[in-house]
Formats: structure tokens, C-alpha cells, sequence
């Protein structure tokens, strides 16, 4: 406890060199960039740092030019940085002048061709530095040696710590303590020999390490393996526990004929449908029972023969709001419409009569987003690649998995369909490696089509998300509010191109989908085919309910998906999973700018504004950190260590943006 009149000091990491040791530091300098990292690890604030204006001072008294300055969030953080000092320091600058704990100092040293030298120690350490998934490269051990050493540190870099040059057991660059390790000191003066500075090096005073300055050496492993493959395909992502093994060895099950539908008129992303049907209607399977209701809409169609006795008001399962739906009561025949029909082979339509009947069909993307696929297939751009999607990131969920291994051929033809209405020269099916057994098999099945491939991904989430995938696979960037076809590209789910194949072949619409139900509390989980609109409680009393009493439900994986608190909601398009898992009782704690959601966001955002900004109802502030580019991957939330609800609060911030004027 904090004794009255005491301070509690922030955990900084860094410390401003004392005036006379840096009239040291700057003897022989001019003309300076200031650098100065906005600390982490403390409260939350978005005040300035107060060592940047000290420096400045100090600066001006020893009679140094100052040519610019800057204050940055998480310097370590090499991708952020490198993207925000683009084109800042001017012309002119002889030497940057870092304020930061030595992984900032390394960070910037490793960006410029110029000097750099640190104007801090790096103390102060009363927790767990390297919480940020940085390369591990300061050991805090508050006498920095990078002034000297062109920005590489010695104590870290170099096996033995060695301060004054090499030991001479170097072997083709290699150090002899480790030899998967480049020689420190090679480095250094290779770096002090591009700079001009190797001779001043190789004449100064014997380095002596200082060992009464305090040293803590103790930055865990524990996000080792997260820092190895952080930056492997796109930046940023999570490594959560797959959980896949419940599930992904179990074949396809058809769930038994619902007695009841509910289906909703709103399962897609755009207007709802405008019903077309009315109350004591005999309808059949198939039938079009609400019609689109403008460009971005979709159909929507009986999944059972019956009898219409409702259409009315019913919870939505992922919005939470009372849509209007389709009561429909099965008669139990299956009875087929006469508008379910074969239509031409795929060589004789033409991409105008495909994209007809993907619309007509009501098919929307299957992997939750719900957008109408008869838009996506008319790019206003040339497209070269379909991207299929069968990462399948989410934990838990092997819905599409099983897709791959039992619907192999009409996923092809899918494909196929979509490579021909684009006229795309290309279509590459994305597995991640998780998956061998269906990288086997679709590798087999493609072997002899010249335009499609296999790439196998190696698996990190959310891989999944439709600009992760393009860059990792194509290497393409699409700009902030674009879209994939901005970069010639058109993406689509394994689900949704299984039943692109099925309107073709057989004419069915999109009346039914494959549902993992799943979870460490799920008694019988497997993999289901569902009719549209069967309710979530007799799916779950299907598979034996749930076991345990502090069990949350969720529709989608434990991700991104959206919290039953009714189970008496229906199935619908995009409902690619119902998983049971264990309640989060974890409460939110005040921020700490540890910097983890910067490191792992995607998107290459800084969601702890956005928790900040939300709570003080500062939308302009959420606009212009680009809140709208947030995909709501909930990777923040998942690595957040104050376990702060980020999400509802982008969430918040975002319909508040859009309702801006």
C-alpha cells in the first residue's frame, strides 16, 4: 500500500541520462533527430513524455541543432515504426538521438543508415519486460553500450557479453557458443564501418562492465513461440488452442427433419427479404418464401415441406434484435419444388446465367459474414485469383473440414464455377497445416487441373480474414476501406462454393449447411448437416446437451463468435458452428500499455485507444486511429492483459462513427 504522501512510480523501463553524462554522449554532435518512445507499462495516459522536452533543453544549452522530433508508441514494436518515421527525419540530420529502453534504441538503429545513439538507460524493470512480443534484445542492464556499438547490444547480442570485441572464435560469421547465432561483434563493425566510425571505435577507452548498476535477467519464453512466427505471412495474429480434436475425425451426420423451422428474412448482409409467401401456405423444399429486396439482399427458401403457421417477430441469434421469420411446420415428406432442378453442364453457361443462379439461390459466404456471393462474383475490376478459403482458422470449429473431405469434387466444381464468372486465370485452394489429411486429398484431386492449386498455409489466426489471406498468399496489400477485387483478387468460403455446386448440378438452393457442434461441455459433439432454420436447443439436445453448470453457448468459435443467451434461436446461413466452453468470470483491470494488442493486431491498429477513446465517448478520436479498419478478430481481447472487452467497445465506437456526420 501506498503510504500518504508517496508516489507510486510508473513501471517506465527507461530512465533519461543525467545532464553531464549526456554532454558526453553529444561531444562532437549536431544536428539532431529526437526520438523519444511514449513509455509502456504504466497507466494508460496520452500525455507527451516529459524526458523529450528535458532532452530538448539540454540539447539547446550544449548548443545543438535539433532538426526535428518525434514521440512514438511502442518504438520496439519494428513494423509500427518503421511505417510512422517514413519520410519524417529530414534532410540534414547528421544523428538520431533515441529516448527509449534499449529494444526501442536497437529498433530505431536497426531502421537508419545514420548514427544513433541513447540518450537512456534501461532500468527500472519491476515486471515482466518483453510482454510485447518483441525479439528479446535488452537485458536491462543499465549501462547502455549502443552509443558505442552502432545500436547492436553486446551484453544480449553476444553469447559471452563481451564489451571490448571479438573473442576470435568466430567461424564464418557464426559464434562458437552458439552456432545458429551471428557473431555480435561482426555485426558491430560492420555497422560502425558503414557509418564511418569504426576507426573513433577501435581508439577509444576499454569498456568495463559495471556491475553495481542493477541487472534483472528475467524475460521469460513464454511468448517464444508466438514471437518466432509473428511476423510469417502477415503481421501480427494469435496462436489460441485449436480444440480441434473433438471433432475434425467425425463424418458428416444429417440432423433428423426439424418438426419446426424458423427462418429468418434477415441472414445476410444488406436489406432483409420481403416475404412471398403467407400464413397456411403449403410450401415445398426449395421454394422462395422471401424475396431480395435490393442489390445487397438475398433470397431466402424453404429448407422443409410443410405448412407456413407463422411470420412474425423472432430472436436473431447474432444481433440480438426480433427479425421478422418464416414459421414453417414440416410435413416430414422432404417434397422437392418444381423449381429444383439440374441446370446446363458447367461449359455451356455463360458467367451472366452462373451469377443468375448463385443469386436466385439465396447463397450467401458461408464462413459468417454473410455477404451476398452474386455481388462478389460481378467485380467492376479484372480479377487473375480465387483465394478458397479452407483455413478454417477459428479454434474448435471443423465444419469445412469435413466439407473438404467429403464434398471434395463439387468444392472443385464450385471453384470452378467462379474461376469462369470472373474469368480468373486462377484459383488457389488454402488449406492451413493443420489440416493434412485434406491437403492430401485436394492436392489428388487438382493434380491434373492446370489453373488450380494447393497452398498450404502454415496456421495462425485469423488467417482466415479475407485481407490476412490475401497478403499471405499473394503478397498483395489491399488499401484501408478497399476491397479484395482492388487487388484482383476475389475470395470465397469452402462451404459457400460446395453449394455453388449444388445450385448448378441439382438446382438446389441454399436450404441446409454443415454445423460443428462442439466443445468441452458439448456431450456428443460431431459434425451436422442442418436444415435452415432448426433451432439451436434441439441441435444441442440432439448431441446429449450440455454437461457442467458454468457453461457459455456460443453460434461461431470462441473467437468471433456471438453469445447464445436463448437457445431457442434458429441455425441460419452463415452458422458454422454451436460450441459449449467455460464461462470467462476474468474482470476487467485498468489498462497497463503493455502493448500486446498493438503487436498482434492484423490490422496493424492500436486497440487500447480504442478502449480509451470508447470510454470517454471520443468517436472522432476512434475515427481517426481507424477504428473502421478493426475486422473484430478479437485477437486484442484474447492477449489483452488487463482483460479489457475491446471488442463491444469497438464495437461501440463504430456505430458511433457511423452515425457521424
Amino acid at each position: 500500500m501506498v503510504k500518504e504522501g508517496e508516489q507510486l512510480e510508473n513501471y517506465t523501463k527507461y530512465k533519461l541520462k543525467g545532464r553531464d553524462e549526456l554532454a558526453s554522449v553529444l561531444a562532437g554532435k549536431d544536428n539532431l533527430f529526437v526520438i523519444a518512445c511514449n513509455k509502456c507499462f504504466k497507466e494508460f495516459e496520452t500525455a507527451d513524455e516529459p524526458e523529450c522536452g528535458e532532452f530538448l533543453q539540454i540539447a539547446a544549452e550544449n548548443g545543438k541543432t535539433v532538426t526535428g522530433s518525434a514521440q512514438v508508441d511502442f518504438l520496439c514494436n519494428s513494423t509500427q515504426t518503421e511505417r510512422k518515421l517514413q519520410g519524417m527525419i529530414p534532410e540534414g540530420t547528421e544523428n538520431v538521438v533515441v529516448i527509449s529502453c534499449g529494444l526501442g534504441i536497437q529498433t530505431v538503429a536497426a531502421l537508419q543508415d545514420i548514427p544513433v545513439c541513447a540518450a537512456s538507460d534501461s532500468l527500472n524493470y519491476r515486471g515482466h519486460h518483453g510482454m510485447a512480443l518483441t525479439k528479446k534484445s535488452c537485458d536491462a542492464c543499465a549501462q547502455c553500450y549502443l552509443n558505442v556499438t552502432g545500436g547492436i547490444c553486446p551484453i544480449v547480442d553476444c553469447s559471452k557479453s563481451l564489451v571490448n570485441g571479438q573473442c576470435g572464435g568466430a567461424k564464418n560469421g557464426k559464434c562458437e557458443v552458439d552456432s545458429s547465432k551471428d557473431c555480435a561483434w561482426e555485426k558491430i563493425y560492420q555497422r560502425l564501418a558503414k557509418q564511418g566510425r569504426l576507426e573513433e571505435f577501435l581508439n577509444q577507452p576499454v569498456q568495463i562492465r559495471d556491475y553495481s548498476k542493477t541487472s534483472h535477467k528475467f524475460v521469460t519464453d513464454y511468448v517464444k513461440a508466438v514471437r518466432e512466427n509473428r511476423l510469417e505471412g502477415y503481421y501480427g495474429g494469435v496462436h489460441p488452442s485449436e480444440r480441434k480434436e473433438l471433432t475434425e475425425h467425425i463424418a458428416l451426420e444429417r440432423f433428423p427433419e426439424p418438426e419446426i423451422v424458423a427462418i429468418p428474412l434477415s441472414m445476410h448482409a444488406g436489406a432483409p427479404a420481403k416475404p412471398v409467401v403467407e400464413v397456411n401456405d403449403e410450401v415445398k423444399v426449395g421454394q422462395k418464401i422471401g424475396e431480395a429486396a435490393a442489390f445487397i439482399s438475398s433470397p431466402i427458401h424453404s429448407s422443409v415441406s410443410g405448412t407456413v403457421i407463422a411470420i412474425e417477430p423472432r430472436l436473431h441469434p447474432t444481433s440480438g434484435a426480433q427479425v421478422m421469420s418464416v414459421v414453417i411446420r414440416s410435413d416430414g415428406k422432404d417434397t422437392l419444388h418444381e423449381s429444383v432442378k439440374p441446370h446446363k453442364d458447367l461449359d455451356s453457361l455463360t458467367p451472366d446465367e452462373i451469377v443468375d443462379i448463385v443469386r436466385e439461390s439465396g447463397i450467401v459466404g458461408m464462413g459468417g459474414a454473410g455477404f451476398p456471393t452474386s455481388v462478389k462474383l460481378k467485380p467492376n475490376k479484372p480479377v487473375d485469383t480465387i483465394l478458397l478459403n479452407g483455413c478454417e482458422c477459428e479454434p474448435l470449429l471443423t465444419a469445412d473440414h469435413r466439407v473438404l473431405l467429403e464434398f471434395a469434387d463439387d468444392v472443385i466444381y464450385g471453384l470452378r464455377a467462379i474461376i469462369k464468372t470472373v474469368g480468373a486465370e486462377k484459383g488457389l485452394i488454402v488449406i492451413e497445416d493443420n489440416k493434412p489429411d485434406a491437403v492430401e486429398l485436394m492436392q489428388a484431386k487438382v493434380a491434373d487441373i492446370d489453373n488450380i492449386d494447393v497452398v498450404v498455409a502454415k496456421t495462425k489466426y485469423p488467417q482466415g480474414a479475407e485481407k490476412m489471406l490475401i497478403k499471405r498468399v499473394m503478397g498483395r496489400q489491399v488499401p484501408r476501406g478497399g476491397l479484395p477485387a482492388d487487388v484482383g483478387v476475389v475470395v470465397s468460403n469452402i462451404s459457400t462454393v460446395k453449394a455453388i455446386s449444388d445450385a448448378i448440378q441439382t438446382g438446389m438452393p441454399l436450404v441446409e449447411r454443415v454445423v460443428t457442434v462442439t466443445g468441452e461441455h458439448m456431450k456428443k459433439p460431431g459434425n451436422y448437416i442442418v436444415k435452415i432454420g432448426t433451432s439451436v436447443k434441439e441441435l444441442i439436445d440432439y448431441c446429449g446437451g450440455i454437461t457442467g453448470d458454468d457453461v457459455t453457448v456460443k453460434m461461431g468459435g470462441p473467437m468471433m463468435g456471438f453469445v447464445l443467451s436463448d437457445l431457442n434461436v434458429p441455425i441460419m446461413k452463415g452458422s458454422n458452428g454451436i460450441i459449449a466452453v467455460d464461462t470467462d468470470h476474468t474482470e476487467a483491470v485498468p489498462c497497463i500499455k503493455c502493448g500486446r494488442c498493438a503487436d498482434v493486431c492484423p490490422m496493424e491498429l492500436s486497440p487500447l485507444y480504442f478502449a480509451k477513446y470508447a470510454d470517454e465517448e471520443n468517436w472522432q478520436g476512434m475515427k481517426d486511429m481507424n477504428v473502421m479498419d478493426c475486422i473484430e478478430c478479437r485477437c486484442c481481447e484474447y492477449i489483452c492483459s488487463s482483460k479489457i472487452p475491446l471488442v463491444s467497445k469497438i464495437k461501440a465506437g463504430k456505430g458511433a462513427v457511423r452515425g457521424m456526420k
